[in-house]
């Protein structure tokens, strides 16, 4: 029987103890700040000791070192202006094993006759779950993962989170079974190497699918512009439409709306919150970087 890996429990302990409460001051400093570690430790509450190891623990760096990588990103926010970088970006990309976490993603579209359906007759087995980035909702069918999404404090609770995720298939039969979606988590956040395709099953139109594939594309820790990626499946006048695909994608983190920003180079809405998606951000360069292994 599959169970959660405890690096996960951990990390989403961590995320919720600590890294949730210090995000927002270390995202919203002006770029060329530094928020010392004591001022972030008693925001959280801790001795400045503890408030370090628990944050390098998540990270796997140092507070001062992700606010340097949340820096970088900054930066390639600006470059990702530049249409040359994207594109070297794009090409750099991967679509087998050798993306973060060495997951290789199959991802299956909805029939046209299921798409008119709306899922009419399809169960979904959904369950909550820790992950690195907090409290996490997990849905899935016999085909694949179909959903994934998080809870935001403040903003979304549990079953706040649900109903937007369910919103896309309403005519499915819903069941909580944190047993069926569990194995999933095990495999999405789980350190070792696993070439065997993650499936995934989608619910869109042609160009929201095409949309999520040129996702699937951009390197871990890269950013991309709406606008880019309009070019990237031959309609660079549908940036507003990559808009809309990017807003409605349903499988968070494994397809990465989370790497997308404005043409204007800021960071931009986020469904499950700017903050989460600065923090994602920053965690895969701190783990590219190899610094993470140290």
């Amino acid at each position: 029987m599959n169970t959660i890996d405890p690096h996960v429990s951990r990390a989403a302990q961590d995320y919720d103890r600590v890294v949730a409460c210090a995000i927002a001051d270390l995202t919203q400093a002006e770029p060329g700040d530094h928020l010392p570690l004591a001022d972030l430790a008693k925001r959280a509450g801790l001795s400045p000791f503890h408030f370090q190891r628990i944050f390098r623990r998540w990270a796997g760096v140092s507070p001062k070192r992700f606010q340097q990588y949340l820096a970088l990103n900054r930066a390639k926010e600006s470059l990702a202006r530049d249409g040359n970088v994207l594109d070297a970006a794009f090409d750099a990309g991967l679509s087998g094993p050798g993306r973060l976490h060495d997951l290789f993603i199959a991802l299956e579209a909805m029939s046209p006759g299921e798409y008119a359906a709306a899922a009419d007759g399809l169960v979904l087995r959904y369950g909550f779950h820790p992950t690195p980035f907090g409290d996490g909702l997990f849905m899935a069918t016999e085909r694949g993962l179909c959903g994934l999404g998080f809870v935001t404090a403040g903003a979304m609770t549990r079953e706040q989170t649900l109903a937007d995720l369910a919103r896309n298939w309403p005519r499915a039969t819903l069941r909580i079974d944190a047993g069926a979606t569990a194995p999933y988590v095990d495999r999405i956040f789980a350190p070792q190497f696993d070439a065997t395709p993650l499936p995934l099953l989608v619910k869109g139109t042609n160009l929201q699918v095409r949309v999520w594939e040129a996702l699937l594309r951009i390197p871990p820790g890269e950013t991309a512009t709406y606008g880019s990626i309009a070019a990237e499946i031959g309609q660079p006048r549908a940036a507003r439409a990559v808009g809309n695909a990017v807003g409605h994608n349903a499988v968070s983190w494994l397809i990465p709306c989370h790497r997308v920003i404005r043409g204007t180079g800021i960071i931009g809405h986020y469904r499950w919150g700017t903050d989460r998606k600065r923090a994602m951000l920053a965690w895969e360069a701190a783990r590219l970087s190899g610094e993470a292994a140290e």
